[in-house]
């Protein structure tokens, strides 16, 4: 594997890790505003695309632990924003 394509997915593994860190800024956030813990909609948006781009990592890797964890997390996380969707439409 040349370093160019070692430095892209290092890079998507990054991006992972950043929408990660994102995503409890925006939850911070919104809690202080609000003065109360809250979820919004955009943690979840984010916790998908850092969870897809650390398992496209993690395959890339070969690495069974992390995409297990990436795998599971993704399934939790999109889980969740579809019971979000539905409490909004009742």
């Amino acid at each position: 594997m040349s370093i160019d394509a070692e430095r892209l997915w290092v890079g998507i593994g990054l991006l992972g890790q950043g929408m990660f860190a994102i995503r409890l800024i925006v939850q911070w956030a919104v809690s202080e505003r609000r003065g109360r813990p809250m979820i919004p909609i955009a943690f979840w948006w984010f916790s998908i695309a850092g969870g897809l781009c650390l398992l496209a990592y993690s395959v890339w890797r070969m690495d069974p632990v992390f995409i297990l964890g990436q795998s599971m997390g993704l399934l939790i996380y999109m889980r969740n924003l579809a019971l979000e969707r539905r409490s909004d439409e009742a």
